[in-house]
């Protein structure tokens, strides 16, 4: 080939590729300033300036988006799945599940901030070729799995407004291009984009409240079953299904991405500690809402639907149904109310599937592509088998269950892979450098991860062992099984007893 004719194919491809040599969560010019409020001559000290509204609410907005995933339509269908069948007694797990939640999203936090990289790009780097291959793969499959879930839930929601007009795929389709619509948003700032989650959020608040307030749980019941453990061998399914909602796979890469769409000098201590102070302030308040919001409707099913014949049969298709059959009309249909939460539920959370998309294949795989490029090429990985699947289970609500059921157990799969890279990378100090966590966090932490691993373990055996007949069938299981097992041994044993011998003087913050 000619080189001028070479060059000129070159210079074709530039508007497709980013500028920087590698992949980055965010450009400088995108990011929120945040240095010059209230800092008089702090700037060049080893300790964080003095606490700031004015920079808290300059801060304010990556824990919020991280929080949608605790506000996805599948984390409702578990909340009102565990209301209707267990009634109140599983608010305490609520509470706490949602708190170790934090701790996880908080230590992803911190891994972004002190090394300005997120987890998909360590992982790149701190793996060997075949095991980030493998963790790269198992995010995608967490993330199409979810994506399915919270499409889905968008196109109900849109089929309830429409009073059923709209089929389940045109839902499909109408989510999908809203979802580059908001992602256009992203070029007039980041902090345009937060606020429109904002919106979708309070909407989401404001829609569960009104339904709250509609039915009229009981406060007696409501602050025993927070206050009170309780649980039974007829709840254990729904308690697990707590625990697993909370810990979403995708949602570790995210958070460890959008801390850095603030401007922080990773090489100062007392910036690092300041953003830290901050973050974890705006995060614990964003989980306090969807706490707030899980509530909501786990306590309005428990009122309507806990120790009824119809208790077992509802699911996120038909639950809109069942509440306008049990609280009727009225100024504001319930059903409609439903619909409206339930439609700010999927759209928040598909946007952010998409964010998490993007970090994650940019991050594994280091593709330096515009990002509305990602954006089309994980958005269709995600619709594509969405669509084929609201052809093949539109006229079933029995067999989205099942599907809602499988795919539940997909994200589950996925949870250790997402975990365990994220507390090895969180204790190396070549690493996070003064940042790593010390021994009695990393204790909690790894005791959470198993706890948490255990968990989903056991709701995997208990799916497994009523889904799967046949030798065939349970052979294939076992051979995976036995592959994933020494996978999560690889991750676990690598985490406590590898040191690396190469060094980043450029991840380690405070060397200057």
């Amino acid at each position: 080939m000619p080189p001028q004719q070479h060059e000129q194919e070159q210079d074709h491809l530039l508007p497709l590729l980013a500028d920087d040599r590698e992949e980055r969560a965010y450009d400088p010019t995108e990011k929120v300033v945040v240095i010059g409020l209230d800092d008089g001559d702090l700037d060049n000290l080893s300790t964080a300036p003095p606490f700031s509204w004015k920079k808290l609410w300059l801060f304010t907005g990556p824990g919020f988006l991280m929080s949608i995933a605790f506000l996805d339509p599948g984390n409702l269908e578990g909340d009102l799945q565990s209301g209707a069948i267990a009634g109140y007694s599983l608010l305490w797990l609520l509470l706490w599940a949602t708190a170790v939640g934090l701790l996880v999203q908080l230590l992803s936090a911190r891994l972004g901030v002190a090394t300005g990289r997120h987890l998909a790009e360590l992982c790149r780097e701190e793996y060997p070729s075949w095991a980030r291959m493998v963790l790269w793969v198992m995010a995608e499959l967490a993330l199409i799995g979810s994506d399915i879930q919270e499409v889905i839930g968008s196109a109900i929601a849109i089929k309830i407004l429409s009073n059923g007009i709209l089929p389940l795929w045109s839902g499909v389709v109408i989510t999908a291009l809203d979802c580059f619509i908001f992602l256009f948003l992203e070029n007039y700032g980041v902090r345009k984009l937060e606020a429109v989650f904002a919106v979708l959020i309070a909407t989401m608040a404001l829609s569960f409240a009104w339904m709250f307030g509609e039915t009229k749980p009981s406060g007696s019941e409501l602050l025993i079953g927070i206050l009170v453990p309780k649980l039974s061998s007829k709840t254990i399914q729904q308690a697990v299904g707590v625990v697993g909602c909370i810990i979403m796979p995708h949602n570790v890469f995210l958070h460890s991405a959008l801390v850095q769409s603030r401007d922080i000098d990773n090489n100062k201590k007392g910036r690092v500690q300041e953003a830290l102070r901050y973050y974890s302030i705006e995060s614990t308040l964003a989980l306090v809402v969807s706490f707030m919001i899980n509530l909501f409707v786990t306590t309005v099913f428990a009122k309507g639907f806990y120790g009824t014949e119809q208790a077992n049969n509802i699911g996120l298709v038909n639950a809109g149904q069942y509440l306008q059959e049990k609280y009727g009309g009225g100024l504001f249909p319930i059903l409609y109310i439903w619909g409206i939460g339930l439609l700010a539920a999927g759209q928040s959370s598909t946007i952010t599937g998409t964010y998490a998309g993007q970090f994650i294949m940019g991050g594994f795989l280091n593709l330096r592509l515009k990002k509305w490029l990602r954006a089309l090429i994980t958005r269709s990985c995600a619709i594509v088998p969405t669509i084929i699947v609201a052809l093949v289970f539109d006229t079933s609500e029995d067999m989205l269950d099942v599907l809602n059921e499988w795919l539940n157990v997909l994200q589950s799969v996925q949870i250790p892979f997402a975990l365990i890279p994220l507390l090895y990378l969180v204790s190396q100090e070549h690493i996070m450098g003064t940042f790593k966590i010390g021994p009695i966090l990393k204790m909690v932490s790894w005791l959470v991860a198993v706890l948490v691993i255990l968990i989903n373990g056991y709701l995997l055996l208990e799916f497994f062992s009523s889904e799967v007949n046949g030798v065939l069938i349970a052979t294939v299981i076992g051979v995976f099984t036995a592959g994933y097992v020494a996978f999560i041994i690889y991750l676990v044993s690598r985490g406590i007893t590898f040191s690396s011998w190469r060094a980043h003087p450029k991840l380690v913050p405070g060397t200057e």
